[in-house]
């Protein structure tokens, strides 16, 4: 998604456009602005695969909130289904996709 630009006969108008799409449109195209939000999801010590419900290659992740200490970290390649997580102890998460 960019920032619409309307032509016309108005060069100030259009060089307004172009300059504020030209700053925004790499905020509103950031992965993270399109992130998907898992609520409540229980993981266990050890490997967990979780479906990252994009319906594409995920770009990236992050453990927005987590109930419990413990250490994790990606233990697989993203992919187009899945994110493999490792943890060292048992927790309810509320995860962010992208």
């Amino acid at each position: 998604m960019s920032l619409p630009i309307q032509n016309g006969v108005d060069k100030d108008l259009s060089l307004v456009q172009t300059t504020w799409a030209a700053i925004l449109n790499p905020i509103v195209n950031s992965p993270t602005n399109q992130m998907n939000l898992l609520k409540a999801i229980p993981v266990t010590t050890g490997v967990n695969v979780i479906n990252h419900l994009l319906g594409r290659k995920m770009q990236g992740w992050q453990i927005l909130d987590i109930d419990a200490s413990a250490t994790y970290y990606r233990s697989a390649p993203l992919n187009n289904l899945t994110l493999t997580l490792t943890f060292s102890a048992p927790a309810n998460i509320t995860l962010g996709v992208f």
